[in-house]
């Protein structure tokens, strides 16, 4: 028997199998989850999805699909929407091809939420989506007190427009062959995907069979910029193959015996070194019955690893869905800042002091986190300015 992940009762660790830089670790349950179902649906390919959050804020993406929860013993389809960004300068209608056989404009789909009830016991959510647009979302509306060193724009408007790149799963090389060649296990209820055995996301779905309609799905998500980095970088990943000792089998029981040994073993290493998804602040986003939809964010340590995502846990707290987000380093320093900052009301003066620097290093700080144009001109100028001497003067050589 391997171990329970930890955090996540109910899944166990499988063995891993390995393609060129993709690592996939297979989550097992024991008892399927036969009251909360999601399903694939394939939809229109030619839009842009914009999802109106509120009548002054919107979320713009490619939603590539969407899943659909019942929460029900009878399963319900999910929906995947296809996207293609074109041209809408060119004449025609959606789908219309132009002279070059592309089609001539995009199609817009529009969504009222992230997650909205279809009918009595259904409900459509747009997976990842949901957790990074409650990272865009994180101190949107910026400074709650007019501070001086503050734009005006940063004080009325806040962070919009606030954007964040990130690749879908199809250009990440290697990962279409690995999930093709994955074998799918009995009871295969969810996977771990690491790239160059970083921890890229983690997958958990209620049952077996919502595994097998999802799997493909994977190529459908996004994935950090540098994860597709490492893809390139690393063009395979070491084996961790664990040997069994010859001495010990004089039997079939003494192998099965092995055999649980060196599994036991594998998961272990993996659950305490490289599962690395730890302490989350969770957000209810529904509730579905006896479940409950929510996203979260990390503490957003620069040190550690940091992934957003939602989940769908029933009222133990049990997992019955996951997805996660890796961000990678920028993105962690932007949410730590923007976390910092917030603790002290935007007021420069006590995030440095909370932050170990001075205001001259965290207006750079900001500025290099792409966050300068919310302090005003004169500010930044004169930090800048301050910070040249010193920075000439490293560059000097020494004798």
């Amino acid at each position: 028997m391997t171990e329970e992940l930890p955090g996540l009762p109910g899944l166990r660790t499988g063995p891993a199998q390995t393609w060129g830089a993709a690592r996939l670790v297979p989550l097992l349950r024991d008892e399927p989850i036969a009251d909360l179902r999601l399903h694939a649906r394939l939809l229109d390919e030619h839009e842009l999805s914009i999802v109106e959050l509120t009548p002054r804020e919107a979320y713009v993406a490619y939603v590539p699909h969407a899943f659909v929860a019942t929460w029900t013993a009878d399963g319900s389809p999910a929906a995947a929407y296809g996207t293609q960004l074109l041209d809408p300068r060119e004449p025609g209608e959606p789908g219309e091809l132009g002279e070059r056989g592309l089609p001539r404009v995009a199609g817009l789909r529009f969504h009222r939420r992230m997650a909205r009830r279809e009918d009595r016991r259904r409900l459509r959510f747009l997976p990842l989506h949901l957790a990074l647009e409650g990272f865009l979302g994180l101190q949107f509306d910026g400074p709650p007190i007019a501070w001086q060193e503050w734009t005006r724009d940063a004080v009325t408007r806040g962070l919009s427009p606030r954007v964040e790149e990130a690749y879908r799963g199809a250009d990440v090389r290697g990962l279409d062959d690995a999930l093709r060649v994955f074998e799918i296990h009995p009871g295969q209820c969810g996977l771990v995907l690491y790239l160059a055995d970083a921890l890229a996301s983690v997958f958990v779905v209620p049952h077996p069979e919502d595994y097998r309609a999802l799997h493909p799905t994977l190529l459908r998500d996004f994935y950090g910029e540098l994860l597709y980095h490492y893809t390139q970088l690393y063009p395979a990943v070491p084996g961790f193959d664990q040997p069994l000792d010859a001495s010990r089998v004089h039997s079939i029981e003494d192998l099965r015996g092995e055999l649980a040994r060196v599994r036991a073993e594998w998961a272990s290493f993996h659950n305490d070194v490289m599962f690395t998804v730890r302490s989350m602040r969770s957000r209810p986003v529904y509730r579905m019955g006896r479940f409950t939809l929510a996203r979260f964010l990390p503490p957003f340590d620069p040190a550690a690893d940091n992934h957003v995502g939602e989940s769908i846990t029933d009222e133990a707290g049990n997992v019955a869905y996951l997805k996660t987000l890796r961000l990678s380093a920028a993105q962690t320093r932007r949410g730590h800042l923007l976390s910092r900052l917030a603790e002290h009301d935007w007021n420069l003066d006590a995030t440095a002091a909370a932050l170990g620097t001075d205001r001259q290093g965290l207006v750079l700080r900001l500025d290099r986190a792409g966050f300068g144009h919310l302090l005003r001109p004169d500010v930044i100028d004169a930090c800048r300015a301050a910070a040249r001497p010193s920075q000439r003067a490293d560059r000097r050589p020494r004798r």
